[in-house]
């Protein structure tokens, strides 16, 4: 079986099932708050309510937007955007002169973050179909990069971190979020494609995580944040959220 493409399709089910939810999504029907793996979402402050009322879904495992380093007039690409919550935020961060680009290769989460934007009358923000580990996007046109809960669900993270260093512009940085382990998955696990699309069975063991982004060329590489979400005593890994910065 092509298990790479099963992968993704079965990704793209899950989340557009998510964006088609009027409402916040943390049951077991959808993404990376579903019971099957739960305590990975974290909050937003309330100062942000406006925007969390439109497009915070509940399928984050941190926030890294407020462990960045944005400035008025950057370029800020957020990789598996959904609904808009870390682009939207990202936006007022580096103001109107600044841009906001989400990626993500859910159709109907396109179609919902955009919606989003109108709602809510961001101007400085765009949206773009497409996949992480193969970007639409320019070399060296971005200066920094957000992501938050979703690296774990890409197959190839190697390929993916390598063009996360392609479209970064030089000393860019990035800060995401994202689930890893302590202890290694199991081969049963990784094929569960329930478990993929619940950001459990994609993620890579913690240092083997910080290892592959500095071999894609990234320095600093440092964890910011850490918290211990999960423990799947039956495939006898633990998992555990950290927000992770580096520099191009």
């Amino acid at each position: 079986m092509d298990t790479e493409k099963e992968i993704k399709n079965a990704v793209v089910e899950r989340y557009t099932n998510a964006a088609l939810q009027e409402s916040g999504c943390c049951s077991s029907s959808c993404g990376c708050g579903g019971d099957d793996a739960p305590g990975m979402n974290e909050y937003y402050s309330d100062a942000d309510q406006h925007i969390i009322e439109e497009a915070d879904l509940g399928l984050g495992c941190g926030n890294p937007t407020a462990f960045s380093e944005l400035k008025e007039g950057m370029t800020v690409l957020d990789l598996g955007s959904g609904a808009g919550i870390d682009v939207f935020l990202a936006a007022r961060e580096v103001g109107p002169t600044g841009k906001a680009i989400g990626l993500d290769m859910t159709p109907a989460m396109i179609d919902r973050a955009t919606k989003n934007r109108e709602k809510l009358g961001i101007t400085n923000v765009e949206f773009v179909l497409g996949s992480i580990d193969s970007m639409p996007l320019e070399d060296g046109s971005v200066d920094y990069i957000l992501s938050n809960c979703v690296l774990n669900l890409v197959p190839d993270k190697q390929k993916a971190f390598q063009e996360m260093f392609r479209v970064l512009k030089s000393s860019g940085k990035f800060t995401v979020s994202d689930i890893v382990t302590v202890g290694e998955v199991n081969e049963d696990a990784r094929k569960d494609l329930s478990l993929w699309t619940n950001c459990v069975s994609g993620a890579v063991e913690k240092m083997q995580y910080v290892k592959k982004l500095r071999e894609a060329g990234f320095s600093d590489v440092t964890i910011m944040k850490e918290k211990t979400v999960n423990t799947f005593r039956e495939y006898g890994f633990g998992l555990v959220s950290i927000t992770v910065s580096g520099t191009k």
